[in-house]
């Protein structure tokens, strides 16, 4: 039973993931079991290329991103589990939280946080019912979104990056994910609003 675990390995999930991870030495986040199901493959970094996003260096390509950023999760924060070459393929809701089931295996989860891309080709049974078109995307491109609040679909189940309604651009998603872990975190917190920075 992992206390959070991710699905998808894109710029939300990975940014989300690492800001839950550097919470590992607060006693509201000590002893969590966390991971992140990295499947990549249907990622729009994949194809991406970046120079207008700050700090990254003009030039720099989204598949870059997407393997340094599973090297620096792991490097970082090893505690956090990263799945590779699983695709999900169906999250239902339990009593005493969720369970997901692969192409490989099953995993159960207290919170589950979905980042995975928002083209109507999602086909992850146990979510038909939030889908609803894309808010913020040209109606010609078929885009949707997981209807939510503030992240939130329902209790311990959170979206984020495009899929939450947010436009595709990397400092979005990217803060997507790292809001959605700021809340998780917050709630670990009893409710005390939690937030991570590493100073010099």
């Amino acid at each position: 039973m992992y206390d959070a675990l991710i699905v998808g390995g894109g710029a939300a999930g990975l940014s989300c993931a690492l800001v839950i991870g550097s919470a590992q030495s607060r006693a509201y986040a000590s002893g969590k079991t966390i991971g992140i199901i990295t499947h990549q493959k249907t990622s729009h970094l994949q194809t991406a290329l970046f120079n207008n996003v700050l700090g990254l260096t003009p030039g720099t390509t989204g598949a870059s991103i997407l393997e340094s950023g599973k090297k620096q999760l792991s490097d970082l924060y090893p505690h956090i589990e990263q799945i590779d070459n699983e695709k999900v393929l169906k999250i239902l809701k339990r009593n005493d939280g969720f369970e997901v089931t692969t192409n490989k295996s099953t995993y159960t989860s207290k919170i589950i946080v979905i980042t995975v891309g928002y083209t109507s080709l999602i086909n992850i049974e146990g979510l038909e019912q939030y889908i609803e078109p894309h808010p913020r995307a040209a109606i010609e491109k078929d885009r949707i979104w997981l209807k939510n609040t503030d992240h939130l679909i329902e209790p311990n189940l959170y979206v984020a990056g495009t899929l939450a309604g947010w436009r595709s651009q990397f400092a979005i998603a990217s803060g997507s994910g790292a809001h959605v872990a700021t809340d998780i975190l917050t709630l670990w917190n009893g409710g005390k609003h939690a937030k991570v920075h590493d100073k010099v």
